[in-house]
């Protein structure tokens, strides 16, 4: 009989490294997200387990999940008993399956009254399905700049016509020669007695 294959949605792996999770912590983590609910996020492999698993030593495995728990990846939520009365397994969750999961449920209830009153969109392969938004994935248009309604050269003739451009330039020519007059008029200043 086949097994039915599930996925589980874990973070990335490079947002684990940069989150400060040792690369052989991974695999443990992942493997204790392909035992959790994916509505909930709980589980309760035993280490025994979760070592045989990874060709670990269960101790490995406690302080991989001990890890794990700093770092705010899983919570320790009980200790389950066994059918004798003593201490088994703990019940963990993970918590970004728990996340997503939640915030999928309120996506979904918000979404079905909006979908109410939206038309139903397909994909193009025809099957009929409800496609998802690529709102937030897609940029929003950007508008082509227009052409300027008035003559480009409005305010710079002196710059494409050479007869006025000698007139600028003469006028340019006056205003720096005050420019300089006043200044040396500043620095006379005071010193009529030496100059004069």
């Amino acid at each position: 009989m086949a097994v039915k294959a599930r996925f589980t949605r874990i973070p990335k792996v490079h947002q684990l490294i940069s989150a400060g999770i040792p690369t052989e912590v991974i695999p443990t983590y992942c493997a204790l997200a392909d035992y959790s609910n994916n509505k909930t996020g709980l589980c309760w492999p035993r280490m025994e387990t979760l070592a045989r698993k990874l060709s670990r030593s269960p101790r490995t495995i406690q302080r991989h999940l001990h890890l794990l728990k700093e770092k705010g990846l899983i919570e320790f939520v009980e200790r389950k008993r066994d059918w004798h009365g003593r201490f088994g397994a703990y019940v963990y969750r993970v918590v970004h399956i728990a996340v997503v999961a939640a915030r999928k449920g309120v996506d979904m209830a918000s979404s079905s009254s909006s979908q109410r009153r939206s038309k139903k969109r397909t994909t193009t392969t025809g099957h009929g399905g409800p496609m998802a938004s690529n709102k937030s994935l897609t940029k929003p248009n950007q508008l082509t700049p227009l052409p300027p309604n008035k003559d480009f050269k409005d305010g710079y003739e002196w710059l494409f016509d050479a007869a006025s451009a000698s007139d600028v330039d003469a006028e340019h020519e006056r205003d720096k020669e005050q420019q300089r007059n006043r200044a040396a008029d500043g620095r006379k200043e005071g010193y009529e007695w030496l100059l004069g």
